[in-house]
């Protein structure tokens, strides 16, 4: 029951970083400052004049920096669309002439205000020694990139295959036992059968769709709520689920397939192994842009499953809320002898399609 589709997220695509944000831009900043530090500690001349030889050299390096992000914010685009090798080639010649041409207008200005001390080399050398610093550190820099985007595009394409595996990945037990309790109601009841039936169809379509990367707050709940709904029926009185979700806003985007797993195994780590079964509570409240979700559950002492997949869950879960917000948003556990809860904090992000 593999859904069979080929990631196709333009984050896959993506071999040069946004130099048109804030972050990305910063970063830029601090290692061309890195950079001046590290050339005015070369020097020779710096003894003794280390604050006036950093401030001129970070002075050139910075506007170095800046321009050079100004041009790749405005040629990304197009050097993405060249392919994945030509891109960082055709971005290192731009660099390159970006670096080049600020080096020669800045002699031509020193000349200009009769104030050549100040670069303290001839045109040639300036012009050389500018070149092959830049070639240099250009290229390190491109490498990292490269190195930093692959890394990136195996992480997507890692999380894209996990959220596939975990849309097959309905325990056997759970529709063995589904359709034993249909079986048992088309005697007893067969328009509670019949509801049953469209419910289990319903939720295996969710979880056999083309894999997506968010869904709506409203989907995610209303396919937890299938599920509960078909284990209410074998569960009976053991089982009841608390939803407190009032608070939070139906149109918020959160990464696909997170609320259900958590939801089963709370009912499968927990309240079946309760004779007297127990309560599933689901609660969410938002503060500012913020949201938080908690899903909590008794604990049978003495009593456990094998806990590989839930920790395969939580696993997957986790390796998702970093790839989808970064530090913006968690995944907490909170595991003592009575309870277990885990909590999903994550930014308000509204649907926008």
């Amino acid at each position: 029951m593999i859904a069979g589709s080929e990631p196709n997220h333009q984050d896959t695509q993506a071999y040069l970083p946004d130099f048109c944000t804030a972050g990305t831009v910063f970063i830029i900043v601090l290692v061309a400052e890195l950079v001046a530090i590290v050339l005015t500690l070369a020097a020779d001349d710096a003894q003794g004049r280390f604050l006036i030889e950093l401030s001129k050299t970070s002075f050139f390096v910075l506007w170095l920096a800046l321009l050079g992000s100004a041009v790749m914010c405005m040629l990304r685009s197009r050097l993405e669309s060249a392919g994945k090798t030509r891109a960082f080639v055709f971005g290192f010649v731009v660099l390159e002439l970006v670096c080049l041409a600020l080096s020669e207008f800045s002699w031509q200005l020193m000349r200009f205000f009769g104030q050549l001390s100040v670069i303290g080399a001839s045109h040639d050398t300036f012009i050389f020694r500018t070149f092959a610093i830049s070639s240099i550190v250009i290229a390190l820099a491109m490498r990292y990139l490269y190195v930093s985007s692959e890394w990136r595009r195996s992480i997507v394409i890692e999380a894209q295959s996990r959220i596939s595996a975990l849309q097959a990945l309905i325990r056997p037990h759970f529709l063995f036992n589904s359709m034993n309790t249909i079986a048992s109601l088309t005697r007893s009841n067969p328009e509670r059968a019949e509801e049953a039936v469209e419910d289990l169809s319903d939720l295996l379509r969710a979880t056999m769709s083309s894999p997506k990367h968010r869904s709506t707050l409203k989907q995610e709940l209303e396919i937890a709520a299938i599920y509960q709904r078909i284990e209410k029926l074998r569960l009976g009185d053991r089982l009841n689920v608390r939803w407190d979700i009032d608070k939070l806003p139906m149109r918020a985007q959160i990464p696909n397939l997170t609320l259900q797993p958590l939801l089963e195994n709370a009912i499968y780590h927990g309240i079946e192994l309760l004779p007297d079964g127990g309560d599933v509570v689901v609660s969410g409240k938002r503060d500012g842009k913020t949201l938080e979700i908690s899903i909590s559950n008794p604990v049978a002492e003495g009593k456990a499953r094998d806990k590989i997949g839930n920790k395969m869950a939580m696993s997957n879960i986790r390796q998702r809320f970093e790839l989808a917000y970064g530090n913006r948003g968690s995944v907490e556990v909170d595991d003592s002898h009575e309870h277990f809860a885990v909590t999903l904090r994550f930014p308000f992000d509204e649907e926008t399609t």
